[in-house]
């Protein structure tokens, strides 16, 4: 889909805006544990978003300390099935599909005649090699949404990379709008090893995304680094499908890519699919 005039004229207005100070207020006003001023904001956003409070562990708005935990609250053990055939690749979120398909020529597809490669989404020439020819999928998380990102598969952790960058807005006006949009955003990119082969699943910041969290380093953004980082981890950490690889303190959109031949699409899924965190996402080959 292109972007409208209107769309185009949203996304060209937020180029001038700070931010990194704007998601740094956000941090801290997120945070803020005044009980009067927090479940009011809880309880607002509840009923602004349509959030289904049923599914959480804890469906009491007010026994949140701070509007963060609740933004980033847990579900109830059975509110989630994870799929469990050997060859099921289960969604790492819930959301909605905003693209899907195939990494061609090296680059992914992000609207209508836009695009990025797969280098400049990781950070590192070596490891986008790995996913030539391979596929892809772009999922949103709407404010609604759980926060939480679970493993598609089983996995050992190889290589986290942190590349710097804006904090565009990524609501679907905003995606066409933005050229490069994901490669140009701040990003945690994690590189794992699967029984479908080299996984990489990458944590896309956006305006008012105030920090995003791995299981096993905590927060990695912030602080702002000036350049691309990254860390080996030789498989020290390894994750059950299913389970948590991290979260988004505030709402963003994970990428998946998976190598050439590895994988194969659900043929229900397009662009606007709404997606649940632990169903079927695509069948290894």
């Amino acid at each position: 889909m292109s972007a409208s005039l209107g769309d185009r004229i949203k996304g060209w207005l937020q180029y001038p805006l700070p931010h990194h100070a704007i998601s740094r207020l956000t941090y801290r006003l997120t945070r803020v544990r005044n009980p009067a001023l927090k479940d009011w904001a809880i309880r607002d956003f509840i009923r602004r978003f349509g959030v289904d409070m049923s599914e959480a562990a804890q469906p009491d708005p007010a026994a949140y300390p701070t509007f963060n935990a609740f933004f980033t609250r847990s579900l109830r053990s059975d509110a989630r099935p994870i799929a469990t055939g050997s060859k099921d690749v289960a969604c790492p979120v819930d959301g909605a599909v905003s693209q899907i398909g195939a990494i061609e020529g090296g680059r992914v597809f992000q609207a209508k005649g836009q695009g990025f490669t797969a280098a400049e989404l990781l950070g590192d020439d070596a490891a986008a090699a790995r996913f030539e020819g391979g596929r892809f999928a772009t999922l949103y998380l709407s404010p609604r949404d759980y926060h939480r990102i679970h493993m598609p598969l089983e996995g050992s952790l190889t290589r986290m990379i942190h590349v710097p960058g804006r904090l565009f807005s990524v609501n679907p006006p905003t995606t066409p709008a933005v050229p490069r949009l994901f490669a140009r955003n701040e990003r945690v990119a994690c590189l794992f090893d699967t029984p479908a082969g080299p996984m990489a699943l990458v944590m896309v910041g956006a305006l008012n995304v105030a920090s995003i969290e791995t299981v096993w380093a905590g927060e990695v953004t912030p602080p702002q680094r000036p350049r691309v980082q990254g860390w080996d981890y030789a498989g020290e950490v390894q994750l059950a499908k299913g389970a948590e690889v991290g979260r988004f303190n505030m709402g963003s959109t994970v990428i998946l890519l998976f190598a050439k031949d590895r994988i194969r699409w659900e043929e229900s899924y397009a662009a606007g699919s709404p997606v649940k965190m632990g169903r079927r996402l695509a069948t290894i080959i």
